[in-house]
């Protein structure tokens, strides 16, 4: 197995693993875009790294064309390798959303990357996507995203890694993943992420997912 198909294998293992239902959430999230994207529509797939996201968007929809962004040089061969069937209609950008095309676009997606981002950071991404989008275009994504008192914390993040465990993950390294991830994720609750998208100028904003401490919007450019 080459070094790029290994990157791809073991990023196409994990998260299915850790997020529950995830082909089903890229099924909801491509007919969440298919509402509003026309046949032959553009799309931004923000942390479109390991691929697979723009494998089942792409293989669902032939005519559509993407632009995916994400800021590991490695995850993006991922993608090149998941992706290459479909690569005359897909092209990657190595960084954050700064250095993503202009567009306009008839969609975007941002899936497991907000979670990574400080407040300051998520609100002038999702501007940035925002303004790249065509008035009434949707924007879905989905991250972790619960109450950040103690006693929550504690309970999703076990519940999450027993979720993983129940997988067949290791029960010791979730365990050093959880207590990390405690320490360093700056996830915010369910009521601030709405806040967020409200203040960035997305309107209609819809719950559609919510599983073991992860949640997903839809949103629509204003």
């Amino acid at each position: 197995m080459t070094s790029f198909n290994h990157i791809a294998h073991s990023y196409a293992e994990g998260p299915p693993k850790q997020v529950p239902g995830l082909a089903g959430l890229h099924r909801m999230m491509r007919l969440l875009l298919e509402e509003r994207v026309p046949v032959t529509g553009r799309l931004l797939v923000l942390g479109a790294g390991g691929g697979m996201e723009l494998s089942a968007f792409a293989e669902a929809q032939p005519q559509w064309r993407f632009d995916g962004v994400d800021p590991s040089a490695k995850m993006l061969d991922a993608a090149r390798e998941a992706t290459m069937a479909w690569s005359d209609r897909i092209s990657l950008h190595e960084g954050k959303i700064d250095i993503a095309p202009e567009g306009p676009f008839d969609g975007a997606t941002c899936l497991l990357v907000m979670h990574f981002l400080p407040r300051d950071e998520r609100i002038q991404t999702l501007r940035e996507l925002q303004r790249r989008l065509t008035p009434g275009a949707p924007l879905v994504l989905a991250h972790m995203s619960y109450d950040q008192d103690e006693d929550s914390r504690q309970r999703w993040s076990k519940r999450n890694a027993a979720f993983s465990a129940s997988n067949g993950m290791d029960p010791v390294m979730l365990e050093n993943g959880r207590q990390r991830m405690l320490e360093i994720l700056p996830i915010v609750p369910p009521d601030d992420d709405v806040a967020l998208l409200k203040d960035a100028g997305f309107t209609g904003i819809e719950l559609f997912y919510a599983a073991f401490g992860f949640r997903g919007w839809v949103g629509y450019a204003g």
